[in-house]
């Protein structure tokens, strides 16, 4: 059992931390806007590890309220904590809340990870506690989330740094000069700060270990490792259960499902299946598969030089999925686009990816962006180039081509 002064002790140890990370990361989010006062709503904020949830909640709620109460439960002092600990948990925000001007304000990091936390949370909010939860795992929006706290929660998602923030971080324009730079280093703020690759490849690890193979009880390390470097190797390409067990001598089909979708809870990969208007259709088909951040992508994967334009892809993948997670590609025999995308489960816009328009590749990237768009009317079409500006007449549409820094907010 947890003892009262062990949480004490705890809160203000990670108070200290937290309060320090700020001073080194003061770039405020701009990828992400959460109300602040809504106490009969618990915020609940998910994203990968290490893409700067904790410091996000310090910059935009404790600067507001310096008495809040601030729990992160991936630390070791709490490893054992249980459901039966919850009361005194009670007791020790009670007493802080007594002690601290009555604030109302309490935020939990990785609460998940403790069976029952639903309960808990509710019974917070009943008391009328403005309750933020951050994790590192998609589970956090589960079924049995929806079920304790029906009509109770908000949702948001923090990713790595968007190209805004990055720049905001390097202190420069944004030029196409930055945005290649973007590219190579993608968003993870710790990597930006300390400028080491090794960072990258020790999350990578990192995320494997702790996100999936403990979480989930994995003892096949080799094969997560093996079919999460394949994946990083391969964004942008088109996978199958059953070609990744052939390719990879892994287990059955089913586990291989298993670890993709275990992959995919904890943010970092996204499978974008084809669109197609029935749901049975659209999970046989196969998948497109995309990583969470670019400079993770080529220091991880297999290749010395990575391929700019998978890379490209996939950083335009991102930027759509901080919009939307109505993402889907769609394919003929003839012709293919990258992306279809809306607010909804019909699809508003099209969009294709092309690093750089040449006389050799224009026709066919306009030709399957336009009978795309005739397959399915209204939706609006567009080119994302590197560095291009362009508009062009096709199959009686004209097709707009833009450069990264104008599409990348």
């Amino acid at each position: 059992m947890i003892g009262l002064d062990l949480i004490l002790a705890t809160f203000l140890k990670q108070s200290k931390e937290i309060e320090n990370s700020d001073k080194k990361l003061s770039v405020r989010r701009t990828s992400v806007e959460i109300p602040s006062a809504l106490n009969e709503f618990a915020r609940i904020i998910t994203g990968i590890r290490r893409s700067g949830k904790s410091t996000f909640v310090n910059q935009d709620f404790f600067k507001t309220d310096r008495n809040a109460f601030y729990l992160n439960f991936d630390d070791p002092a709490l490893y054992s904590f249980s459901a039966s600990d919850f009361a005194i948990l009670e007791e020790a925000i009670e007493r802080f809340q007594n002690e601290n001007k009555g604030s109302k304000a309490v935020y939990f990091d990785e609460i998940q990870v403790v069976e029952g936390w639903e309960v808990f949370v509710n019974s917070q909010l009943r008391k009328g506690n403005l309750v933020t939860v951050t994790g590192s795992n998609a589970s956090l929006l589960s079924y049995e989330l929806g079920t304790r706290l029906t009509g109770r929660h908000l949702d948001y998602e923090l990713f790595p740094f968007n190209f805004d923030e990055y720049c905001k971080l390097r202190k420069c324009d944004k030029t196409s000069e930055s945005f290649k730079h973007f590219l190579e280093e993608g968003g993870f703020p710790e990597y930006l700060i300390y400028n080491r690759t090794d960072i990258l490849k020790r999350l990578f690890e990192d995320i494997l270990m702790r996100d999936v193979i403990v979480r989930y009880g994995i003892k096949d390390v080799r094969s997560v490792k093996m079919l999460s470097v394949y994946l990083a190797s391969n964004c942008g390409n088109l996978i199958t259960g059953s070609k990744l067990s052939a390719q990879l001598g892994l287990k059955t089909t089913a586990t291989i499902l298993e670890y993709l979708s275990f992959l995919e809870q904890c943010y970092l990969f996204f499978f974008v299946p084809k669109f197609n208007y029935s749901a049975k259709a659209q999970s046989v088909n196969p998948k497109k598969v995309y990583c969470i951040d670019t400079g993770m992508i080529q220091n991880v994967t297999l290749s010395i030089n990575a391929d700019m334009g998978r890379v490209f892809e996939n950083a335009v993948f991102i930027e759509l999925r901080r919009r939307t997670k109505n993402i889907w590609y769609y394919s003929e025999a003839a012709f293919e686009c990258d992306f279809l995308y809306g607010r909804n489960v019909v699809p508003e816009n099209a969009v294709q990816v092309c690093y750089e328009l040449t006389s050799e590749n224009k026709e066919r990237e306009v030709r399957g962006l336009v009978e795309t768009c005739k397959k399915f009317p209204g939706v609006k079409p567009l080119i994302v180039t590197f560095n291009q500006n362009d508009k062009i007449s096709y199959g009686g549409m004209i097709v707009e081509a833009v450069p990264a820094v104008e599409f990348f907010r």
